[in-house]
């Protein structure tokens, strides 16, 4: 039973996601290839190599494959689909972006965003906002799955695979970049960070939001992440977001600041394994998940944390 991970990176580093898949194939069996498709990306199929459990990298190195185009990068996967039980990518927005494509073109049933693993053909995955957990069996010769990188740990380095290089097919042409802006922030990564400072609508406006969190988050090294309400309300960007339509975190510590706890909100934090919630509302449901609350108003309670800290 040979499996296959599709790496996420940016052509020079892994992204941590794929640690956490490499996680979840390796409780289908001990035979896992990673594929690395980009363009000059040996530096990223070099870090792939030295993962404990990697039998073997997989590289096809093509311009048509720099930007990670779903089509030409979906045709990649489908023709290498033949020698394996189970393909699987990250539910993040770039495993999300093409691996609906492989399990249309393979004609088989994508299981997305498992949480856990049975056996080879059963998975368990959230459902309803994570309310309910679904058991769903597979009987398709070729199981296209999305990971839920939360729910596994992230793999450690160790391994010493061997790097193969497989031919990628002609580019499809069917899209081209027009253009990228990228944010540039000093802070971690929101959906790698061990510590999230996160804002809601009860901050009021977009400045109290950086000058009561701001400071907080400085002490702490944290990322600043907030609620859909909060994105909404146009106190911060939509890549701060939070929850079910935004990013689904799990950070050593998540400090929600403001939040009531939509439910939508509570399915993308609630697997932090330390929370502390700050609300003015003793009845608000985010104090029903929270590992340590505090009622008070924000504006005093937040300055007085971070003077102590």
């Amino acid at each position: 039973m040979s499996i296959l991970v599709i790496a996420e990176h940016d052509n020079a580093t892994l992204k941590a996601s794929t640690r956490n898949t490499l996680t979840a194939a390796l409780k289908l069996g001990s035979t896992v290839e990673v594929l690395v498709a980009g363009h000059n990306c040996q530096a990223a199929a070099q870090a792939a190599a030295v993962l404990a459990g990697v039998a073997k990298v997989k590289v096809a190195d093509a311009a048509s494959l720099a930007e990670g185009f779903a089509e030409n990068l979906a045709a990649l996967v489908v023709s290498m689909a033949a020698g394996y039980t189970h393909i699987l990518a990250p539910a993040t927005t770039y495993g999300k972006n093409f691996l609906p494509r492989v399990a249309a073109l393979l004609d088989v049933a994508q299981i997305s965003e498992i949480s856990a693993v049975v056996d080879a053909n059963t998975f368990i995955r959230p459902i309803y906002a994570g309310n309910a957990l679904a058991t769903v069996e597979s009987s398709d010769g070729v199981k296209v799955i999305t990971v839920r990188t939360t729910a596994f740990d992230a793999a450690t380095d160790g391994g010493s695979a061997g790097i193969e290089s497989v031919g990628a097919p002609a580019d499809l042409g069917c899209t081209s970049l027009v253009g990228r802006e990228l944010s540039v922030s000093e802070r971690p990564e929101l959906g790698a960070a061990k510590v999230i400072v996160s804002g809601g609508r009860g901050l009021g406006n977009g400045d109290n939001y950086q000058q009561v969190l701001a400071p907080l988050a400085d002490k702490l090294g944290a990322a600043l992440g907030a609620s859909r309400a909060a994105v909404d309300a146009g106190f911060v960007p939509n890549d701060y977001q939070v929850g079910q339509t935004g990013k689904v975190v799990a950070p050593q510590l998540y400090i929600a600041i403001g939040i009531s706890g939509a439910i939508q909100h509570l399915a993308g934090m609630k697997d932090s394994k330390v929370i502390v919630a700050i609300n003015k509302d003793a009845d608000a449901p985010i104090f029903q998940v929270a590992d340590y609350g505090l009622v008070g108003d924000l504006f005093e309670v937040v300055p007085q944390l971070t003077a102590a800290l």
